[in-house]
Parts: C-alpha cells; sequence; structure tokens
C-alpha cells in the first residue's frame, strides 16, 4: 500500500471515530454543576436528597447525594451532560426514597431557583419549591387540657387557638404544596412530643394520642395526660418549656422536627393557662439556602 493510501485510511478512521464519539452517550462531553448548600439535615437511611434541572420543560436528575449531622453533603459536584447543562432553566431540589424506583421527582421540593448565566439562587419561596417563605407566619397558643375537663392539669396540654376569638384559629399560616404538612411540638424535659400533624389551621390535627377521653377543640393541639413516650411522665408542667411549629415531608420517617421551624415560642415559667401567648417567626434562621452553579 502507497504511503498515500495509508493517509487516505487513517483520515476515514479518524473521522470514524470522532462521529462515534459524538453518539456515544458514554464518550458525550459532560460539564460540572456545582452545589453550594447550607441549612439541610440529614435525613437518615431511609431519604436521600435528589437534584433535577429543567431542560425543556421536563426535570433532569442530577443526582443523588446525603448531609451529614455537621450539614456537609456527601456529594457537591456532579457531571452532567454539557448540552443539556446548557439548555436548564432551573434547578430543583427534592427528597426522595433510599432506594429509590421511581424516575420522576417526587412531590417533596425543598428547594429551586432559576438559572441566570450559569447561577441559580436557590430559595423554599420559589413556586417549583414551598412556594413560601413563611416569614409572615403567625401564631398564638394557649396552655389547657379540655379533654379531661376544667381545672385539671391545665398546663400539661397546648393549644394552638386563640380563646379571644370565640375561639379562633391561633395559627396564620400558608397553604402548603404536596408533599409537605405542618406539626405542631412541645419539647418536654429535652424530648420533641407530636401534638399531630395537620394542613389547616382551622381544624383538627390527626393524632389524640396523649389526650383524655373527652373531646378537644377543633385546632390544632394536644393534652399530655396518657400514654406518655419513655423517659417522660404524664401529666407534666409545659411552662418553661419550648413549643414549636414545623413543616414536615409527607411522609416523614422521622419522630424529631423537621429543619424547617417558623414558630417557636418558650413558654415562660410563670405562664398561666387559657392565657393567649404569641409565638415567635423562626422561618428566617431555618430555610436552608444556597446555589447551583454551571
Amino acid at each position: 500500500m502507497t504511503f498515500k493510501n495509508l493517509l487516505f485510511v487513517a483520515i476515514l478512521a479518524i473521522a470514524f471515530t470522532a462521529c462515534k464519539d459524538d453518539d456515544d452517550p458514554q464518550t458525550a462531553t459532560t460539564e460540572k454543576l456545582n452545589l453550594n448548600l447550607t441549612g439541610l439535615a440529614d435525613l437518615g437511611s431511609d431519604y436521600a436528597y435528589e437534584g433535577w434541572i429543567m431542560v425543556d420543560g421536563s426535570p433532569v436528575s442530577t443526582g443523588v447525594f446525603s448531609v451529614d449531622a455537621n450539614g456537609a453533603l456527601s456529594n457537591s459536584s456532579f457531571d452532567i451532560d454539557a448540552t443539556q447543562l446548557e439548555k436548564s432553566t432551573a434547578f430543583i431540589l427534592t427528597i426522595e426514597p433510599a432506594p429509590d424506583n421511581d424516575p420522576a421527582p417526587s412531590d417533596v421540593h425543598i428547594l429551586a431557583g432559576d438559572f441566570s448565566g450559569t447561577n441559580a439562587t436557590l430559595t423554599v419561596d420559589h413556586g417549583a419549591a414551598l412556594g413560601n417563605d413563611f416569614t409572615a407566619a403567625t401564631g398564638t397558643y394557649i396552655l389547657a387540657t379540655p379533654t379531661d375537663g376544667m381545672n385539671n392539669n391545665e398546663k400539661s396540654g397546648v393549644w394552638f387557638l386563640d380563646p379571644t376569638a370565640g375561639p379562633g384559629p391561633g395559627l396564620d399560616l400558608p397553604t402548603l404544596p404536596d408533599g409537605w404538612k405542618y406539626e405542631g411540638w412541645a419539647v418536654i424535659d429535652g424530648t420533641p412530643v407530636s401534638t399531630g400533624t395537620f394542613t389547616s389551621a382551622t381544624g383538627e390535627d390527626d393524632s389524640a394520642l396523649f389526650s383524655g377521653a373527652m373531646g378537644g377543640p377543633a385546632y390544632p393541639g394536644e393534652d399530655f395526660l396518657e400514654n406518655a413516650p419513655a423517659g417522660l411522665s404524664f401529666p407534666t408542667d409545659l411552662a418553661g418549656t419550648t413549643v414549636v411549629i414545623s413543616i414536615e415531608p409527607s411522609p416523614d420517617n422521622s419522630a424529631a422536627p423537621f429543619l424547617l421551624k417558623p414558630l417557636v415560642a418558650l413558654v415562660d415559667a410563670a405562664a398561666a393557662d387559657h392565657t393567649p401567648y404569641t409565638m415567635n417567626n423562626n422561618a428566617a434562621a431555618t430555610n436552608p439556602t444556597g446555589t447551583a452553579t454551571k
């Protein structure tokens, strides 16, 4: 074979290889997507975080990661198809079961942001996340135990209602998107004890595990009278404890409050029963934030 023919064959081989690389997804060009996130919590072994970019209106997974007890991400840099990353318009962070057999995102969207150039600022109030930052949420609670009658253990229950309104609702909270619920808590001797989950402040919550035999008001709350968790004794005195309203993923695998705690109150040691007390807005201190950079 002449030198001219050898050169022609070599050129054909290079061209064939180049075409093959362009079509082979295993050799497609990738670019880095980098995440810088703060305020996320350890989800345990049953759930994980998963990132998504929106490409032509559809979600494309960028990968799964966990967060340790110190808030450190197991992975913050992901190799993404360069063409898809270039076309992406937004980033969304979800909470997914682990393992996860569903290739689509769950309903539990916690952070999202639109790309402006190569950067997206991620917040909970983005329309593709929770849609609100909860900084306008307000709360009122009373100490009372209506499920065992009047003048019995009155400081052993907390109800999120306003007795001066007839009674009326004690919580002013935005409607949550699918995948989320509110939950009330009393932190008793360092142990958070749930008062139940709910989606509306004008109806009963889903639990009366610790209440007495009589009916309670049609508002979120709980009497701590029986079935005390291990290490606690009911009835108790909630004066000097902390009450919390959290926002929980649904389903939820944890017996502790989730990281989103928009309303918190330290019950005064001299608190009186059946007296309305105002909760503090804590949303800005507990909302996670971050950036996605492509």
